[in-house]
């Protein structure tokens, strides 16, 4: 029989620390910047929600403009993860359209989404945030890719990426709406479901079509 001691976990190296408290840092900045907005995001209040030290912050980042950089890689691997995670689930749906367009809604919700708009924002006059920010779409957009091969089997047919490309910003302007003027969820779902009906159109037109 094992004693107390020999049943407890093994003590975390150096090394997994360190990266579990960088981890726990750039998860409250995601959660800053969904709550509070680029301007509003700090070190200071990333500390007091991460649960960390200010020292810690300092080892891992020198400067809010390295936290927030690094927030962006943190949140193009979480998108992909998210995304390749669902495509399983979509696949085994009797209505393709439905399951594609119904996923690209999905993933526009929650903080992570509110973090990603106000980084698009600021990237705006941010040039080094703007260089990361443009490196985090084509990650997600290589995702989207490897998505549409599998849901449709044509991921490398200019029309039907054209169609997912184009109900992705279907649904980022709607998003950007709501954040930039709240209203109830009920008003931007019937939103979304009137451009749902013109994208089901647009899909069935490119499907019906042979390859490019």
């Amino acid at each position: 029989m094992s004693s107390p001691a020999s049943a407890r976990a093994p003590r975390r190296t150096q090394e997994q620390r360190s990266a579990a408290t960088r981890r726990l840092i750039l998860d409250a900045t995601v959660r800053c910047l969904a709550e509070h907005g680029y301007g509003g995001t700090t070190t200071v209040r990333v500390v007091e929600l991460a649960g960390v030290t200010r020292g810690a912050l300092a080892h891992h980042f020198a400067s809010k403009t390295d936290m927030v950089v690094a927030a962006v890689g943190h949140i193009a691997a979480s998108r992909t993860q998210e995304l390749l995670g669902a495509i399983e689930r979509a696949q085994a749906a009797d209505d393709p359209i439905e399951a594609c367009l119904d996923l690209i809604w999905s993933l526009h919700q929650g903080p992570v989404l509110t973090a990603v708009l106000e980084l698009w924002v600021a990237a705006r006059t941010e040039p080094d945030l703007g260089r990361r920010v443009k490196i985090m779409e084509q990650s997600t957009s290589g995702s989207v890719v490897e998505f549409t091969r599998r849901l449709f089997g044509r991921g490398n047919d200019p029309a039907i990426l054209h169609a997912v490309y184009t109900a992705g910003d279907a649904v980022r302007g709607i998003m950007l709406g709501k954040l930039a003027l709240p209203g109830s969820d009920a008003e931007y779902d019937a939103r979304w479901r009137r451009a749902k009906a013109d994208l089901r159109v647009l899909f069935e037109h490119v499907l019906a079509q042979p390859p490019s």
